[in-house]
């Protein structure tokens, strides 16, 4: 497919969908400053497909929540030294009124001012460098800060998250690049072979009865894990799965576990 135009998330948060309708399935979210390239129209000119740069992720947008960028400022985006958003929410003053946005949104304020920026920014919130990699204690702790957030398919966001959505964020916002799904995150990184070799930081992946995986989760300290499964949670992890805190009953069975963080 051509690529008809350049965007960039200017809204808090937005649906990216599976087909070009309102009722259809949420597949993911773009959060504010996320851009993307549109690839295709829907045959009334009111839905747009489009692809995420970050993880190559396609689905379809309302034109009317799109907003225009050009080639150059993209090319600007990749190469930039942008600031990722580490607080739950904040406050933006976008071209002199007030949005407020979530935890992992990208801050279009870089070291480079060489761009001349036709969009005006105010923020000062908490934010850090997107490409720099953090060790698992900032890890942690900003996990920890989706605690609660509510299960939401296709979600990324504090107010609605998926598994996948939670571990590529989490990842995001310490400097590291996850794909979208679960199934996508479960050949990344390195394999670790054996359950009593897991370290906190690593990522255990789990499956259903045909073996496929279905979900994901971030290994803490003293066998707990930390997931999205009905909210974002902490349970116990052994190496049959996830032992839900409450019930004590098997939640998940265990597929394998691998090592994103740098060693």
């Amino acid at each position: 497919m051509e690529n008809l135009d350049y965007g960039v998330c200017r809204l808090s948060v937005l649906s990216v969908r599976t087909e070009p309708s309102d009722k259809a399935e949420q597949a993911t979210q773009l959060l504010f400053g996320d851009h993307y390239e549109v690839i295709d129209r829907s045959k009334d000119n009111k839905w747009l497909r489009i692809r995420i740069y970050f993880d190559q992720y396609e689905g379809w947008i309302d034109a009317l929540q799109h907003h225009a960028v050009s080639k150059d400022y993209i090319e600007y985006l990749e190469k930039s030294e942008l600031k990722i958003t580490t607080d739950l929410t904040s406050s933006l003053l976008y071209n002199k009124s007030p949005l407020a946005i979530l935890m992992g949104s990208m801050i279009p304020i870089s070291s480079s001012e060489l761009f001349k920026m036709e969009e005006q920014f105010a923020f000062n919130g908490e934010s850090k460098n997107v490409g720099q990699k953090r060790e698992f204690e900032f890890l942690r702790n900003v996990a920890v800060k989706y605690i609660n957030a509510p299960y939401q398919w296709g979600g990324k966001s504090p107010f609605g998250i998926d598994c996948s959505g939670f571990t590529q964020m989490v990842f995001k916002i310490c400097g590291y690049k996850l794909l979208r799904d679960s199934s996508q995150q479960a050949n990344q990184g390195k394999s670790v072979k054996e359950f009593s070799q897991a370290k906190p930081g690593d990522l255990a992946f789990f499956k259903n009865a045909e073996d496929k995986v279905t979900h994901v989760g971030i290994l803490l300290a003293e066998e707990k894990i930390i997931h999205a499964s009905g909210r974002v949670r902490i349970d116990h992890l052994t190496a049959e799965g996830i032992v839900n805190g409450e019930t004590k009953n098997l939640s998940h069975t265990l597929s394998h576990v691998r090592r994103i963080l740098a060693e």
